[in-house]
């Protein structure tokens, strides 16, 4: 016995000193760590950890693993390796409001959707949102937002547009650029998402985008391409669907040769949420961290590097980049998450982003903004408890409440007729509004404001049909009604349209004397709009995507799933198994603009309180970039901010150049009344660059190029141009 006792203490020491003699992780010794690990910790590593989170060894390593995220990587504490938390989403941290064990109700706050952040074209409120998010993010024991999505708007009817930022990849660049600054900045990092042509969420994990190499690098990749230059994110997400026949996350020339190669990204390459893929042509074609998690692919992994299938240093270099991920995080830091947050100046922050970006689309005989002493009369089930702060699925928060309008225009001191609040609030269904009854609300209201909302969100897609792209016929009475019976009063209407992507408005704009879109703008959406009603924000968004006047006028519709949802899915069915990108270049504006297609409102449009005129155009070359500046002056009678909107137009050469192409943009600070301010704005030479096919190259063609300056693509305030003197070519490789 006592023989055994002391083989068994022997073996103790020894393990102990082995576990003495691993190496502990640290930001210098990464190298030596991964050769320190077996086979099965770094394929453990590898793969993220739903399949087994309910281990209760597992819930002791992840401090705050009950939070309810998204997802989580493995902890391996013999090696100081600790577990990290990756949290939803685009428009505020997605945790769950109540744990296990805890009688407390955790709620973050719901900012302003991306579409939103596009329209106020102003990279330092997308920054400042940014910081606020990312400090939730960190206070709520988390290591990763999954956000920004920053998909391309290619048609209006992708079910997760509310997410996404624009049809142009320059403002949706530098607007998720400086979004990912905001987060970062906090000490926790982004993941770009959903990396690339994840343009539809009908049959999303299947469908093949079939795109041209020029649509793909001059409208889809380049918004990538601008966010990760500006505000280098820690990961990237790639996104379910295949591309052009191979599965984006097997993709070795996209997320290697492209991502790591072209763009030289060093961080960490996350797949998108879902069940088995190939594990061993994920790892080799650039996906590092397999996400949720499925125990088959931990397997997979360790019998493909037995099989000779999956080098060791393919291993090697994928745990590198998470290792590299880790060791920038709170959990590696052993931050300890107050699991509390300031809610209150959060969602300040999320009031004054709104504001910001909060379009006029239409305001005849200076209808806005509304003095507050005129009754108001408030119809729509969107203005009240329908009030919408963001879309459905990962995209939306577990907040604490939604300021509707009804309640914003009480909070602004409007008074609201009382009649009307108690119908849409006692209201389970939509509300018909006959003649007669609008009648008597124009007799007793001085205004009407009707809401029209759309929701929509992550897996399914919107539909051409009435009820969403268009009015359905009790909206299309709703109006009709309080629209003759407010103007026969000699009395105003007003339309608030609370979506989150396009609708048509052709055929009813006319009922309306003025238009807001506020879009879907977060947790204190009511307070913002009512800010903008009222007078006291001046209104300084622009469109980040055009308005058509028919779902037909778009080059898109011809391929895209509207009316596919009931259907299974069939790899041999176009826009079910396959979409084809047949408009290529000609997403948005460039389409419209170039082929002067009427539209109902321009890519860029967005009316104001006041007026501003534009001069001194002027362009200067200095070091490899055009420095672009004009003079903005208030000419009108009120305080407020102008979007100066920079097009290019290129000489002509041997491939497609649209007829103008946003480059730059700048917004001034708040102009007094007869108030000037000199916006620069930065242009790369390497920028002016279009994509051709036949020889897979980048050419800057010799000649005139003209910069238009103006408060949309189609209001072109002033001019300059500048020459290229020499035709330039670079030679990429082609992303098969």
């Amino acid at each position: 016995m006592r023989k055994i006792m002391i083989l068994a203490l022997l073996c103790c020491a020894s393990v102990t000193f082995a576990q003495k003699k691993a190496p502990q992780l640290t930001a210098k010794n990464i190298d030596q760590v991964i050769k320190a690990m077996t086979l099965e910790e770094k394929a453990q590593l590898l793969v993220g950890i739903e399949y087994d989170k309910k281990d209760p060894v597992l819930r002791a390593q992840i401090q705050g693993l009950e939070v309810g995220v998204a997802g989580q990587t493995h902890a391996i504490p013999r090696l100081g390796i600790p577990g990290t938390l990756m949290t939803d989403g685009p428009a505020g941290v997605r945790i769950s409001p109540t744990r296990e064990g805890d009688s407390r109700t955790f709620y973050a706050t719901a900012f302003p959707i991306g579409t939103l952040m596009a329209s106020s074209w102003d990279v330092e409120n997308a920054r400042k949102m940014g910081e606020a998010i990312g400090q939730e993010t960190l206070d709520y024991g988390c290591d990763v937002l999954l956000a920004p999505g920053m998909n391309i708007h290619r048609n209006p009817l992708c079910g997760r547009n509310f997410e996404y930022f624009s049809e142009d990849p320059v403002l949706s660049g530098n607007i998720s650029g400086y979004e990912i600054l905001g987060v970062q900045s906090k000490g926790v990092g982004t993941s770009a998402k959903h990396f690339v042509t994840n343009n539809q969420e009908t049959f999303r994990t299947q469908n093949n985008s079939i795109v041209g190499q020029k649509a793909l690098r001059e409208i889809y990749l380049k918004n990538f391409e601008i966010a990760l230059r500006i505000g280098n994110p820690w990961t990237v997400m790639s996104s379910y669907n295949t591309l052009n026949g191979t599965r984006v996350m097997y993709k070795k020339s996209l997320l290697t040769d492209w991502l790591r190669g072209e763009m030289g990204f060093k961080g960490m390459v996350v797949t998108d949420w879902y069940g088995y893929r190939d594990p061993v042509e994920q790892e080799i074609g650039g996906s590092d961290l397999l996400q949720a998690g499925v125990k088959e692919q931990v397997d997979d992994i360790i019998k493909g590097v037995k099989e000779g299938k999956l080098l060791m240093e393919i291993v090697d270099r994928n745990v590198r980049h998470l290792l590299e991920y880790i060791v920038k995080t709170p959990h590696f830091r052993h931050y300890q998450a107050a699991n509390q947050t300031d809610l209150k100046a959060h969602a300040q922050v999320s009031r004054e982003a709104a504001e910001q970006g909060i379009i006029l689309l239409k305001n005849d005989n200076s209808t806005l903004p509304i003095a507050q002493n005129q009754r108001v009369a408030l119809f729509g089930q969107g203005s009240y408890k329908g009030f919408l702060a963001h879309g459905t699925g990962s995209g939306s928060v577990n907040k604490a409440y939604t300021i509707n309008l009804m309640q914003g225009l009480e909070n602004a001191g409007f008074t609201l007729e009382p009649e009307l609040k108690s119908l849409y609030e006692d209201a389970e269904n939509k509300v018909a509004i006959s003649r007669s009854y609008a009648e008597r609300r124009a007799k007793d209201a001085d205004v009407a404001i009707v809401t029209i909302k759309r929701d929509a969100g992550e897996g399914a897609d919107r539909l051409d049909e009435k009820g969403d792209w268009l009015l359905d016929d009790l909206e299309m009475n709703l109006l009709k009604n309080v629209s003759d019976a407010f103007h026969a009063q000699g009395k105003k209407v007003v339309v608030v349209l609370n979506i989150g992507g396009v609708i048509e408005t052709a055929s009813w704009s006319g009922l309306a004397d003025a238009i807001l879109l506020p879009w879907q703008p977060g947790i204190e959406g009511g307070n913002a709009v009512a800010d903008i009603l009222c007078g006291k924000v001046n209104p300084s968004g622009k469109l980040p995507m055009t308005f058509p006047v028919a779902y037909a006028d778009i080059p898109s519709s011809k391929n895209f799933p509207s009316h596919f949802h009931k259907e299974a899915w069939d790899k041999d069915k176009k826009d079910i198994g396959w979409t084809k990108y047949d408009e290529g270049i000609w997403v948005g504006y460039r389409y419209f603009n170039t082929f002067n297609k009427p539209v109902a409102y321009p890519f860029g449009y967005g009316l104001s309180y006041t007026t501003f005129a534009y001069n001194d155009a002027k362009v200067k070359e200095s070091k490899g970039e055009y420095l672009i500046s004009v003079t903005i002056k208030n000419t009108g009678k009120v305080a407020g901010k102008e979007v100066a909107e920079a097009y290019i137009s290129a000489p002509k050469g041997k491939t497609d150049k649209p007829a103008r192409e946003l480059k730059a943009f700048a917004k001034t600070r708040l102009l007094q009344p007869g108030e000037s301010q000199v916006l620069t704005m930065r242009v790369k030479a390497s920028d002016l660059a279009s994509f051709e096919e036949t020889s897979n190259s980048w050419i800057t063609d010799a000649g005139t190029y003209k910069i238009g300056i103006g408060a949309s693509v189609e209001d072109i305030r002033t001019s300059a141009s500048f020459e290229v003197k020499k035709t330039t070519i670079q030679k990429v490789p082609t992303i098969i």
